[in-house]
């Protein structure tokens, strides 16, 4: 995309950002779980086992490996696993940033159950594209694009610094924002048309978190003030 946000304007007040905090401690845990394995056959087999497989929700039961919860509940735990350092790093970076402001704004109890049905909308969009894929799904960019989508309808105008080739610089967020969303757009539609084998980027499940954050956002906001900015 060629920015990369490294700060935003912050609210003034209200709640401590906890459950941003949590999320992120939560992913961070789970990845070192997952670098717990004892082999890379071991770390393969417990992505799969957790992670979201299509297959799995198109045939209706659990495809080896299997785990002892009912295979819907992978849509929960693959939110909290990553593929490596730069799929974890990446989107922390993006949760840290704009997540605290979503936060403080909707309170703890209502982000919390924000972030969770926007990472579900997206999985349920990833699944309803590639039914019949037997690749693994992981990561928390479908919640933390449901972020993005609530951020963007709320804090439009926000000033995010980002950084360019030509050094740091400040955008309003729905610039950036709006070119991140147009970026998944495009490549979702370009990935249509690649097979189980060729996939990789879960491009529609990005579109599907998105668009649930800006339906769900005012819903979950509301009563809720966003007036004083750091």
């Amino acid at each position: 995309m060629g920015m990369i946000p490294i700060g935003d304007e912050n609210i003034q007040g209200g709640p401590p950002p906890l459950v941003n905090w949590a999320l992120i401690a939560l992913n961070v845990l789970a990845f070192f779980l997952e670098l717990s394995q004892p082999s890379e056959r071991a770390l393969q087999s417990f992505i799969t086992a957790w992670g979201v497989v299509p297959r799995e929700y198109s045939t209706g039961h659990d495809i080896a490996p299997l785990i002892p919860l009912p295979f819907w509940s992978t849509l929960v735990t693959s939110m909290f696993l990553h593929g490596g350092w730069a799929h974890l790093g990446g989107n922390m970076l993006f949760l840290w940033i704009f997540g605290d402001n979503l936060n403080k704004v909707m309170g703890q109890v209502r982000y919390f159950l924000f972030y969770m049905v926007c990472g579900l909308a997206a999985g349920l969009a990833h699944i309803a594209f590639n039914s019949h894929s037997g690749m693994p799904s992981v990561g928390a960019s479908g919640a933390i694009s449901g972020v993005l989508g609530g951020y963007m309808l709320l804090f439009p105008r926000n000033r995010v610094r980002v950084l360019m080739r030509g050094g740091v610089t400040a955008v309003p967020a729905y610039v950036m924002l709006g070119l991140w969303i147009l970026i998944q757009f495009v490549s979702g539609i370009g990935s249509l048309a690649q097979t189980e084998e060729t996939g990789g980027v879960a491009f529609m499940a990005h579109i599907g978190g998105f668009v649930a954050g800006l339906v769900l956002v005012k819903l979950f906001a509301a009563g809720r003030t966003t007036a004083s900015y750091a």
